[in-house]
């Protein structure tokens, strides 16, 4: 059963509890329908030690069912805190629950879709432990970890997932994206799996994602080498679904199209 919103509430805030997360409504409200669509709900997370309280992902709904997700960490492009990826995956779980939403779009604010792990955050001395821990516990009966959640739980979600990349995509950003259903990129956008270049494998979901868009020899030299390739590459190496120099625009009218489509067929089909 998705939770329940307050009949009078624009936004949806997740924040510190002893597991990192709470929602904010009424105890009365559990019986309430959803309001329209075309409200806009942030999730929040912060850690003991974070500087700002800036949302780090917010979902804007339109009215036509298509649900815009954005990264919202552009002064860091992106990269992943322990607060992004507990807010990226609340936002998945979040639309996985709603019915009413037909498509997403996934995209990073500022200059960049999202230049993968914040290694200097996650690896703090006062919380790398707690940190770790955190991102690789997987609970009993679960797929995966908080780590894999970003990738995976795109997957989860019933209806389409389109990434709108630019600027880098790296890492773990890649990952996000490669969890999508489809990926438009500018052509300059700059793609890598590194973790080569830090002896660790993409475990994030790439392992598991890539051989099903790329042939294994591929994929291997790709994991292999954690070379950085562009937009026009990816394309040719059917990593990208179309290349656009406004992919956020594009996404947005690809989602509005397939919103317009049976949501039925569309969950049938992924």
């Amino acid at each position: 059963q998705p939770p329940a919103w307050p009949p009078n509430r624009a936004q949806h805030r997740i924040g510190p509890t002893t597991r990192g997360v709470h929602h904010a409504r009424a105890k009365d409200t559990h019986m309430l329908r959803r309001p329209a669509r075309d409200l806009t709900r942030t999730f929040t997370r912060t850690f003991a030690s974070s500087s700002s309280s800036a949302p780090r992902v917010s979902i804007e709904r339109a009215a036509d069912g298509v649900a815009t997700v954005t990264l919202g960490r552009p002064e860091k492009l992106n990269s992943l805190d322990i607060d992004m990826f507990r807010a990226i995956r609340s936002a998945a779980v979040e639309l996985a629950e709603d019915k009413g939403v037909r498509a997403v779009v996934v995209h990073g604010s500022g200059r960049a879709f999202c230049a993968g792990l914040d290694v200097k955050s996650i690896n703090h001395p006062l919380h790398a432990r707690a940190n770790g821990r955190e991102l690789l516990d997987r609970p009993d009966g679960a797929i995966s970890n908080l780590a894999q959640d970003v990738c995976y739980l795109w997957r989860r979600v019933p209806a389409p997932v389109i990434a709108a990349t630019h600027g880098v995509c790296l890492g773990g950003g890649f990952q996000i994206a490669l969890g999508a259903d489809m990926r438009i990129a500018t052509p300059g956008c700059k793609f890598s799996l590194m973790e080569a270049k830090w002896g660790i494998i993409p475990d994030m979901g790439a392992t598991v994602v890539l051989p099903e868009l790329v042939p294994k020899d591929v994929a291997t030299e790709l994991i292999m080498t954690g070379r950085i390739f562009d937009g026009e590459e990816a394309l040719r190496l059917g990593l990208v679904t179309r290349l656009a120099e406004e992919p956020l625009a594009e996404a947005r009218r690809l989602a509005s199209e397939i919103a317009a489509r049976s949501p039925d067929s569309t969950a049938a089909v992924k």
